[in-house]
């Protein structure tokens, strides 16, 4: 391409303060260095990781920054040493990234990476530790080693999946990060057995693929559970088959939830980020055996509690991040599932944007009726 080796000027959505509206102007994108990859990305998705980190409260929240991680697009050029993909390849970016040489890789037992996290925690880029944006000579930072709201972006190479290029980019954009998170928090992490029984905590995309992903397993009753009753009607296409609103209950909603289960449930999803609902999510499991997962992110500084009898009287607390899906290797899996048919994506999409409309698209992630709204950048 005639842009490789350049710097290319393009919008982006650039965050300059904390809780103050995106700014979409011309920044400047330099070429990838070594091990690095520059994407030109086609549709980005809205996470509430994103508004998280936007809204100030994020400890690794740097700004100015580019947000967005959950995207989709096609290789413009590779640097120096980058074997894995060439440009015109259809991909994925992943902020989980997957090296297979670290201790994290190599262990077999973890799908975390260690290789470039040192650089991506800061906004930064491994091998210089500079950025590739900058608006007027003033760098602006990464995010979580995609930056996707940027119409280009640079990544590290083994932060790329990829992907069928028969595959719709505006629908498997959403396979970086909220859908794949909550099948995998299923079938990964808690390995939910047929027959079980499952309670899901908050309804939104990631609570309705833990949904999906459980029904998918087998369990025999999955019990939804939000305080937002226009969110049920919806959930029962994703599987769920039963529903609570802890608002229309006096007990204490694991109690409720006991009691609707005969002691308790199997498996318990926290997709929320609420330290007092991931509590309520363990002490609803069954004695002897129940297993609850933490999906959800907490704020910064918020701790967990509970009786340690919960734990000796044999309950497993456990934790998930990307689902524990290993990126590089098994995001083109999702996609091929997704082609046959075998996963849901479409039906998270409840929206779709321009760039130039990305506050309002923050608006209405707020809003309860919005799963995924997808952005299109070069419209």
């Amino acid at each position: 391409m005639a842009t490789q080796g350049k710097v290319i000027t393009c919008k982006a959505a650039v965050a300059w303060e904390p809780n103050k509206p995106f700014s979409v102007e011309d920044v400047d994108v330099a070429p990838p260095q070594n091990g690095e990859v520059r994407i030109k990305i086609l549709y980005a998705a809205l996470c509430h990781t994103d508004a998280y980190t936007w809204s100030g409260k994020d400890p690794e929240g740097l700004f100015p920054c580019i947000l967005g991680h959950e995207a989709a697009g096609i290789v413009e050029s590779v640097g120096e040493g980058v074997t894995s993909v060439q440009p015109g390849d259809h991909v994925i970016p992943c902020y989980q990234a997957e090296c297979g040489e670290c201790k994290f890789c190599k262990s077999g037992k973890t799908n975390l990476c260690g290789k470039v996290r040192s650089a991506t925690g800061v906004g930064v880029m491994l091998s210089d530790r500079k950025s590739r944006f900058s608006v007027n000579g003033k760098p602006i930072y990464h995010f979580m080693g995609t930056s996707t709201f940027s119409q280009y972006t640079v990544v590290h190479d083994v932060s790329v999946a990829k992907i069928d290029p028969n595959a719709p980019l505006e629908k498997v954009c959403l396979l970086g990060c909220g859908v794949p998170t909550g099948l995998g928090a299923v079938w990964n992490t808690a390995k939910v057995e047929a027959g079980s029984i499952v309670a899901v905590f908050g309804l939104g995309t990631v609570g309705l693929a833990v949904a999906e992903g459980a029904k998918a397993a087998g369990a025999s009753r999955i019990i939804g559970v939000d305080i937002d009753r226009n969110k049920f009607e919806r959930a029962k296409n994703f599987g769920v088959t039963e529903f609570v609103n802890p608002k229309e209950h006096e007990k204490p909603i694991q109690q409720v939830i006991a009691d609707l289960t005969d002691g308790g449930v199997d498996y318990s999803f926290e997709c929320i980020g609420n330290v007092s609902v991931m509590r309520a999510a363990l002490e609803c499991c069954h004695k002897g055996w129940g297993t609850s997962v933490i999906v959800g992110v907490a704020a910064s500084g918020q701790e967990i509690s509970t009786r340690p009898f919960q734990l000796v009287t044999g309950r497993v607390w456990k934790g998930t991040a990307f689902g524990g899906f290993k990126s590089r290797s098994q995001v083109p899996w999702l996609v091929d599932k997704y082609m046959k048919k075998e996963i849901k994506v479409d039906e998270y999409i409840t929206h779709s944007l321009n760039l130039a409309h990305i506050n309002k698209a923050f608006d209405l992630l707020h809003e309860g009726g919005c799963l995924r709204c997808v952005l299109a950048l070069h419209v």
